[in-house]
């Protein structure tokens, strides 16, 4: 089967699924004024993929005991919105290994809110990562010297597929909020005077804060200009085979405190500086720089990564630094967790509910396409999994869990809903629930054991019954305007 005739009826049927012709969003109400209550399941024997599930509506409170509370007067954070990382790997084969046509349909499938799961988020590398055709940085002086004044800055290497597959996601979707990270300074910033291992030079510091502030001003000038920035991809792990470099708190608090923060805010005031981009098991170093007088006011949050650690860090350094976001900028799937049995529950529970019931504004997972061989890339991850899979040969795309997971609350969350309160314990049923701002209520459900778990909902007083699958995930959605106390 062609690419073209696998997106097209998904499209249709995510479009017709959302909401019976009408938008997610769109109020809805059954006969004599009752609230329709509309449902969708993604179970991991794959039987059910976004499958819409039966109707129903809300009745007088039981005294059943298995019962989950959605209490919409109760709010914590403004969402952004859920994405996937558009790497150079994504990029080059979305632009060199597939036609106009499906590659429009595809992006379509991912950005659009109409007819598709409405990711609202990517992320860009400033110069090579692991997943990249080839290592570079964005100023590399001829004769491998110095360049203090950035006479040879150039983003020419991403005029080749970044900037092309960005500005066709930005057409699909307007709003879409683009965070950017460096795996690496230029090498001749760098003590190992290589892209791969060491950290930043002690005369490097101004001249790194003005490449990361050209950047941005390139990438404005480009039509795709950020929404935010972090000053180092993984800053405690130096990989020996790709792109990487070491930058502890300190270095980075007076990275972002003296030259980035003063610099970026009177060049690209609306750019906004997000601290760490690592794992969860180390919340003492973005807490280290948020307690510095110096770089707190220029740091708007903190970005976050899965692969160590309880993602209740993110709650712990909320709760110290409640005016700092949250964003989950990395995570990536791959066979080291095989099977849709493992995968789908492990990264819909703690990756996409996990990190937004602890205050993350938006959930961005790593490559968005990558080929049948986890790749290309050159170095680093050599079985990771991309949130859809392209088939070089054939043109078929497969969708992963990553997919999945992320499409059960972005096609229904929109940017600038709010999480609000959820409560009650169902034997392995996790929940977080949000309201959007026409009104509509999404509750998104994880059942992470065998059986079918059946409980009810219970919102201002009336409650509606529900099941779900085992290894599963449902979303409800219903209108929260139409609901009578």
């Amino acid at each position: 089967m062609r690419l073209s005739e696998l997106i097209l009826p998904l499209a249709a049927g995510l479009l017709a699924a959302a909401a019976g012709a009408q938008s997610p969003g769109t109020p809805a109400a059954a006969a004599g004024g009752g609230v329709v209550v509309r449902s969708w399941v993604t179970s991991a024997d794959r039987q059910r993929l976004l499958a819409r599930g039966e109707d129903t509506g809300f009745g007088p409170v039981t005294e059943r005991e298995d019962v989950l509370v959605v209490d919409p007067g109760t709010t914590y954070q403004e969402m952004l919105g859920f994405g996937a990382a558009i790497t150079d790997a994504s990029a080059w084969l979305l632009e060199a290994r597939m036609g106009a046509a499906p590659r429009e349909a595809l992006l379509r499938e991912l950005f659009a809110r109409e007819g598709g799961i409405g990711l609202s988020m990517t992320r860009v590398t400033i110069g090579a990562s692991d997943f990249s055709l080839r290592h570079y940085s964005l100023d590399e002086p001829p004769g491998g010297g110095t360049d203090p004044e950035l006479r040879d800055f150039s983003i020419a290497p991403m005029r080749e597929s970044v900037i092309p597959a960005l500005r066709a996601a930005h057409a699909i979707n307007p709003g879409l909020a683009v965070i950017a990270s460096p795996w690496s300074a230029p090498a001749w910033m760098k003590t190992s005077g290589s892209l791969v291992r060491g950290s930043l030079r002690e005369d490097a510091f101004a001249p790194f804060a003005r490449y990361l502030v050209r950047f941005a001003d390139a990438m404005a000038a480009e039509g795709v200009p950020l929404y935010a920035l972090t000053v180092q991809n993984e800053p405690h792990f130096e990989p020996g085979n790709y792109p990487g470099m070491r930058l502890e708190a300190p270095a980075r608090a007076r990275l972002i405190g003296t030259e980035l923060g003063p610099l970026l805010r009177a060049h690209q005031p609306g750019v906004r500086i997000l601290d760490w981009d690592h794992n969860w098991d180390e919340p003492e170093s973005p807490l280290a720089v948020l307690s510095d007088p110096v770089a707190a006011p220029y740091v708007s949050g903190v970005a976050w990564h899965c692969y160590k650690g309880p993602v209740e860090a993110q709650g712990e350094v909320h709760d110290r630094f409640p005016g700092k976001d949250a964003f989950l900028t990395e995570c990536s799937g791959g066979d080291w967790r095989p099977g849709w049995a493992r995968a789908l529950p492990w990264l819909s529970r703690v990756v996409v509910l996990g990190s937004t019931r602890n205050w993350a504004r938006g959930v961005i997972l790593w490559n968005l396409v990558l080929d049948a061989e986890h790749g290309p890339h050159t170095g680093g991850c050599t079985d990771c999994r991309a949130v859809v899979t392209l088939d070089t040969q054939t043109g078929e795309i497969t969708r992963n869990p990553e997919y999945y997971a992320l499409a059960h609350l972005s096609a229904w969350v929109v940017p600038g809903a709010r999480r609000i309160d959820s409560s009650g314990e169902v034997a392995g049923i996790d929940h977080v629930a949000f309201r959007n701002p026409d009104g509509t209520i999404v509750l998104m459900v994880v059942n992470s054991y065998m059986p079918e778990r059946a409980f009810a909902v219970r919102v201002q007083g009336r409650e509606f019954a529900a099941q779900i699958p085992g290894l599963s995930v449902a979303t409800f959605v219903w209108d929260g305007s139409f609901m009578v106390p």
